[in-house]
Formats: structure tokens, C-alpha cells, sequence
């Protein structure tokens, strides 16, 4: 037992019977068990309790063990003043404090379900995957779960997003174009490449973007590859990317993207090129994403988009790969686009503006399917179907801000199974 799950069951009112007698044998009832108090002072406000005939309003404190209100010095602290009971799990002494002021003290081990804590201890103890994986059912995830998961995570991006546009001077474009390409730099390069966009000031790029020979120069350039060229067109590249320093003068710094880890479809060499091209073929992208209604519009929008010519028979500088073909952006990887910048920065757009954009942008992750990897394989293990990428982003993001962090005493997930009783 630990004070958090202890407040976390008087909260919810998940006692094996409410017929109470505080430690002397007294009856007690409470008509209230008040508001819970997240910071300093009693752990619950306002509560309300009958006894010994009388009805008295004020606070709650709850301990593990009584004497944990004489080791956290709440004796004489006058935050403490109107409290009207102590709650605790082991009574294992008197607190002449609240004897003198005839304060009740509840002790509670009786009246919590013993399989209850071993729920609960099993949860935090032995687990592989998420720590109630040994009690999870599918039937225990709340109706409406993945929708409240997903919007949850949509206006904790809003607010990435509303900083970045902060920090851009209210420039969507900038903010955009700094987000794609977060997302076509992938886990490897994501930070990297938004450092690249972050670095060059978008009225660069938007002026350039119609000559598509510069605009993956500007990015390769960048990058610091272009400074020993070994062929035709690299020195072309480095002609161009120099008339372009010259003329912008861009910032003097050196972006170093990754290769280990990749596969070469992924290597940052083509994303960027890929890049490259969305930005030239789509002279007013922004608008494009913006006011697209559905789901093939956008999809449209990167249908297109390819790698130049020169990495037809290349994932790098150095070599000639024996593959050889266009490179066009996969269905799988512009679904990962949608899925994690373009959908986002719609729904912050909107979000202020049009009130039915909450079940647009759902409706548009419905009509995605699902990711594939380690997380929503685990979901999956346990016997959950997940079959769009509504359900995957929420159980993605459900699982990195509750599971890995064992906070199963504010999951939705958790409180169904820790009610159940076996």
C-alpha cells in the first residue's frame, strides 16, 4: 500500500462496504469524501462526514499508518486547522493532536478487496509489456477510449505547434515546412532534419521552390555533402548551392544527418531529395493540406513526389546500388506523414475555428491503417484489435505516457480493472 493508491480508492469509493466505524468503534458515515487536493494542505477539501450525532464539513487527511501525520509534521500546521477525519490504511497509533480535538481516525485495511492490491502490486511488479498485462481484458478499455486518447494527444501537439508559430512570428508556412520535415526525417533524423528547417528562413525556400535543381542543393548543402563533389551533377549542386549562400547568406552551420540504422530506402540522401520535389511541385502546399477535405486529396498531394534522377541508381554519393528504379514516396511512409504532421497541423489550424473539425480529423485517421511496430504488436498480443490509425496512434500514445511510466492510477484502463474484482 502507498498514499497515492490509497487516495486514488477513497476518491473512487472503491470500498468493500461503507458501513465505517472509526478505530474506538464509533460509527461513521461519510456524506461527502470531498475534493481531491493536488497540492499543498489536506489530501481531500470539502468533505462531509456524521458523527457521534453530529454533521461535520471540513478536510480529510489519508495516511499509510497514523503516525505518518507526526513524520510529516502536520502537527501545529494550520493548513490542517479544519480537518474534521483521518483516513488511514493501519491504525498503529493514537495521535493525541486529534484525540484532543476528537478528530476520527478510519482505519481502512478492512474494508479494501485484498485482490484489489494484488492487482495492483502485480501491476508495478511483473510485467513485460504494460504493467497490467497479466489482468488486461479488451472489454476493460472505456468506449470512446481511442477518440479521448487521440484528441488528448492532438492538443498536446496544438501546443508544439502554437510555440513553433510563437517563436516563427505567426508564419504557418514556416512552421509546416519545419514539421514535414520532422516527420520525413523519421526516428533516426527527425530532430535533425527539423534543425535543417529550423536553420533556413522559409522566404528562401519559398523563392527558390519553383527550381528544383536548387532547392535540393540548398538542403544537400547543408548538410556539408556538397563540398567535395565527385561527379557531373554534385558539382552542379555545389554551384548552385554556393550562388545560393552567396546571395541569401545562409547560416554558417553544418547539419549532420544519419545514416546507421537505415535501410537505404530511408537514408537521409533520399528523404531529402524527396523533400526537395514535394516543395517543388507543390508551389502553394500549405493551402493544399489546409483546405483538403479528403482523405485521397492529401494522399494526392505526395502521390507525385520522388527522388531526383540521380538516385535512381543510388542511395548515396559514393556508390551505385545494383537497384535501379524511381523513387517515389511509398503508400506506407506518406501514411506516416499524415499520420504525424500533416493531420496534427490541420487540427491545429482548425481547431479555434471550425467546431466540427474534432470528427473530420478522426474521420481522417479511421480511413489510415494502423502502424506496424513493437508497441501496437504488444497491444495486439494481449487481444486487441486495432484496425485503423485512430486506434494505433491512441494505444501508441496511451502506452508511452501511462504504461512505460507505471501511472496506472490515472489510466482509464487501469481504473476498469482495478474496480473488477476476480
Amino acid at each position: 500500500m502507498n498514499e497515492k493508491l490509497l487516495q486514488y480508492l477513497w476518491n473512487f469509493k472503491i470500498f468493500t462496504s461503507f458501513d465505517f466505524k472509526d478505530v474506538e468503534g464509533n460509527n461513521l458515515e461519510i456524506l461527502d469524501f470531498g475534493k481531491w487536493n493536488f497540492d499543498s494542505g489536506p489530501d481531500f477539501l470539502f468533505g462531509k462526514i456524521k458523527f457521534n450525532e453530529l454533521i461535520l464539513a471540513g478536510n480529510i487527511e489519508l495516511h499509510v499508518k497514523s503516525s505518518d501525520y507526526i513524520f510529516h509534521q502536520h502537527s501545529g500546521n494550520p493548513e490542517f486547522e479544519n480537518l474534521i477525519l483521518h483516513a488511514v490504511f493501519y491504525h498503529d497509533v493514537d495521535v493525541d493532536e486529534l484525540k484532543n480535538k476528537n478528530i476520527p481516525t478510519l482505519e481502512l485495511k478492512n474494508y479494501i478487496d485484498e485482490t484489489l492490491l494484488r492487482n495492483y502490486d502485480s501491476m508495478l511488479r511483473n510485467h513485460q509489456f504494460i504493467p497490467c498485462e497479466n489482468l488486461f481484458r479488451p472489454d476493460a478499455v472505456p468506449f470512446y477510449f481511442p477518440e479521448e486518447t487521440l484528441l488528448k494527444k492532438l492538443d498536446q501537439k496544438s501546443l508544439e505547434i502554437e510555440k513553433a508559430l510563437h517563436f516563427n512570428k505567426n508564419n504557418y508556412e514556416a512552421v509546416l515546412f519545419q514539421h514535414l520535415a520532422y516527420a520525413f526525417g523519421l526516428k533516426v533524423n527527425a530532430e535533425i532534419f527539423r534543425q535543417l528547417a529550423e536553420s533556413l528562413d522559409f522566404s528562401v525556400v519559398n523563392k527558390i521552390r519553383q527550381n528544383q535543381i536548387q532547392l535540393e542543393a540548398l538542403f544537400l548543402g547543408i548538410c556539408g555533402w556538397l563540398q567535395k563533389p565527385e561527379d557531373e551533377q554534385m558539382q552542379i549542386w555545389k554551384r548552385e548551392f554556393d550562388f545560393l549562400n552567396a546571395k541569401f547568406q545562409l547560416p554558417a552551420i553544418k547539419i549532420t544527418p544519419k545514416f546507421s540504422k537505415l535501410r537505404p530506402p530511408n537514408f537521409p540522401t533520399i528523404r531529402l531529395s524527396q523533400f526537395a520535389s514535394l516543395y517543388h511541385l507543390n508551389q502553394n502546399l500549405f493551402s493544399k493540406l489546409i483546405l483538403a477535405k479528403k482523405i485521397d486529396e492529401i494522399r494526392g498531394i505526395f502521390a507525385g513526389v520522388k527522388a531526383s534522377d540521380y538516385w535512381n541508381n543510388r542511395f548515396n554519393f559514393r556508390k551505385i546500388s545494383p537497384v535501379e528504379g524511381e523513387k517515389y514516396l511509398t503508400e506506407d511512409f506518406i501514411n506516416l506523414i499524415l499520420i504525424n504532421a500533416v493531420l496534427p497541423f490541420k487540427y491545429a489550424y482548425h481547431k479555434n475555428s471550425d467546431e466540427d473539425i474534432n470528427d473530420e480529423i478522426l474521420d481522417f485517421y479511421r480511413k489510415i491503417p494502423p502502424e506496424k511496430n513493437t508497441v501496437t504488436e504488444g497491444w495486439k498480443l494481449l487481444g486487441l484489435e486495432i484496425s485503423n490509425s485512430l486506434e494505433s496512434q491512441a494505444f501508441i500514445f496511451h502506452y508511452k505516457n501511462f504504461c512505460e511510466t507505471k501511472n496506472c492510477l490515472n489510466c482509464g484502463i487501469g481504473f476498469q480493472l482495478l474496480r473488477v474484482k476476480e
